[in-house]
């Protein structure tokens, strides 16, 4: 039998709209049209204006500040499911609360598998992400999970600078795998920033493991979040003799005073993807668009095509 297409539809939550309207521009069809019906005490309710029944939806929403950007696309995923839509398919840019993937101490929540028990419980019989913090948390679903990788859009903007001395760093121990994968691409060495920290968000100290002398450094981060720990590994890495440091990371949460301390920082640039919509414009924050990546992905979704094609620099 010939493959089944369904029609598709694409609806985006508020949280990244300007992303999901890029998206559906790469992808060759306007966004559906979806209302947010809001009541004053903050409730509110998303509602499709046309038809969904029979089609593939995907459903585009970060989950940043997920009070309510993660409200939001849950309600929108069983407003489809309820409407009689095909197929649902979460495309979550940044997965939020991914920081909690494990119980480093006593009486935590786990919330990233929460999430993953509450998407697919409403409904999604997919879900397509990109550089979770952890890749394991992909094991937190019993359906498909498109992982996409941000080396694909930030390798070419790299080679693209001609960097003399290229090294590759992880500005922790936890990164390292991510740094030696990226370091691959360039057949560059590695080095290591070793932090310790008092508590969330706050560094009590940081070292260097390996020679950056003369070189041309770019750290390598999934989340920047108060770029505390960019900006103290950019200076000490500046101190150690490089010839200049810039920061890639995936997701730019840039909570807090992050846009100032990056603006103080040593760091040449920040080099982040737009799965979370920048608060204000930074001189030094250069913003690259994954709407051709996941507009592609999507389309090999519903072709029932290769998504591991994505994957080639």
């Amino acid at each position: 039998m010939p493959l089944q297409f369904n029609p598709v539809k694409l609806f985006a939550g508020t949280g990244t709209k300007d992303l999901a309207i890029r998206i559906a521009e790469q992808y060759g069809k306007p966004l559906g049209v979806v209302t947010l019906n809001k009541f004053s005490d903050g409730e509110f309710q998303p509602s499709y204006d046309e038809t969904v029944r029979g089609c593939d939806v995907f459903l585009i929403q970060s989950t940043y500040q997920p009070s309510d950007n993660l409200m939001e696309l849950l309600l929108m995923v069983d407003a489809a499911k309820r409407a009689s839509a095909h197929y649902i398919t979460a495309v979550v840019p940044y997965y939020g609360l991914a920081r909690q993937d494990r119980k480093d101490k006593p009486r935590v929540a786990i919330g990233a598998k929460l999430v993953a028990n509450l998407l697919k419980s409403a409904g999604i019989h997919r879900i397509m992400t990109m550089d979770l913090h952890a890749a394991q948390i992909q094991g937190f679903f019993d359906i498909p999970v498109d992982h996409l990788d941000g080396s694909v859009i930030f390798v070419p903007y790299i080679k693209s600078l001609n960097l003399e001395n290229l090294i590759i760093a992880s500005p922790d121990m936890g990164g390292s795998y991510r740094a030696r994968a990226f370091a691959k691409f360039f057949n560059a060495e590695v080095v290591i920033c070793d932090k310790r920290r008092k508590r969330a968000n706050e560094i009590e100290s940081m070292s260097i493991i390996g020679d950056v002398v003369g070189k041309d450094v770019v750290l390598i981060d999934d989340i920047c979040d108060t770029a505390g720990t960019l900006a103290k590994a950019a200076a000490l890495i500046m101190e150690k003799g490089a010839s200049s440091v810039r920061a890639v990371c995936t997701h730019p949460v840039l909570s807090g005073k992050a846009y100032e301390t990056v603006a103080n920082s040593m760091l040449t640039e920040l080099i982040v993807t737009d799965t979370i919509p920048l608060k204000e414009e930074s001189e030094k924050i250069r913003v690259l668009t994954t709407a051709p990546l996941f507009a592609k992905a999507i389309a090999n979704v519903n072709e029932h095509g290769s998504i591991s094609d994505l994957f080639t620099v």
